[in-house]
């Protein structure tokens, strides 16, 4: 482990006033490493430039939102992913503002993430997982978008055929369109297994009820078949979007 103010007060001390000098940096250094707990010269990088690594979560949305913008422009189905994705994490209020921010963010695409990445290996498959459900939100995956995915797999120490092999789990099935996102209501209620004298917390415990049994992570934690997952996938994506339409309906929080 290095200790940078350690270093720092070390090598100050032995320039100022030799070995004693060094001694005496030294422990001051150690003092105000064990203080800002500071373990590298990441985390020194960090502090003096004001922005913290990011949080899990938030570096989860940065993805998101970078991959949403790498293609030109950010849709409402980004959007409604990104949201699914919230509800997947069962984020609290403050959770979700962090998310939002974090996606917002991630659209400018400023942030650096290698270094965040690389220290998330043990996460490599839920965040990779995350990102194909994006990518392939419009039923394709633009060039740009793939690239993104390769690159931060590649950080995230994943080859490349093991990269498209995860994506191909979440691509539609041949013949089959998204559903509109704008699905018609009387759709949208049918597939919730609802109606319309259905009370907002029936509508709620249907949905989340719906989206336990066809949790595509789930079934891939159970040793599902890559069909099966993929047709979890695409209900899940489908379910997603007739909540939408029933909330914004009947104006459900």
């Amino acid at each position: 482990m290095l200790w940078p103010a350690t270093m720092l007060g070390a090598a100050a001390g032995l320039a100022l006033a030799s070995i004693p000098g060094a001694l005496l940096g030294g422990l001051l250094g150690q003092a105000l490493d064990r203080r800002l707990r500071l373990h590298g010269c990441d985390n020194l990088r960090e502090r003096l430039g004001g922005r913290a690594a990011p949080a899990d979560d938030e570096l989860l949305f940065l993805m998101l939102g970078r991959l949403a913008k790498s293609d030109g422009r950010v849709v409402q189905r980004h959007i409604q992913q990104a949201r699914s994705e919230m509800q997947r994490l069962a984020l609290d209020e403050a959770g979700q503002r962090r998310a939002i921010e974090a996606f917002s963010r991630g659209k400018t695409g400023r942030d650096n993430l290698r270094r965040p990445l690389q220290r998330q290996r043990e996460r490599a498959e839920q965040l990779l997982r995350a990102c194909w459900r994006m990518a392939w939100v419009d039923g394709r995956v633009p060039p740009s978008e793939r690239e993104l995915i390769l690159l931060w797999g590649k950080w995230l120490g994943w080859d490349s055929a093991r990269l498209d092999v995860l994506g191909e789990e979440y691509a539609p099935r041949r013949g089959q369109q998204p559903t509109p996102a704008g699905g018609s209501y009387q759709e949208a209620l049918r597939l919730l297994g609802v109606n319309e004298g259905s009370e907002p917390e029936q509508i709620k415990r249907a949905y989340r009820r719906l989206l336990s049994r066809h949790h595509p992570d789930k079934l891939a934690g159970s040793g599902a078949s890559p069909e099966r997952i993929r047709e979890a996938t695409e209900t899940t994506r489908q379910l997603h979007q007739a909540y939408a339409v029933v909330r914004q309906r009947r104006g459900l929080r």
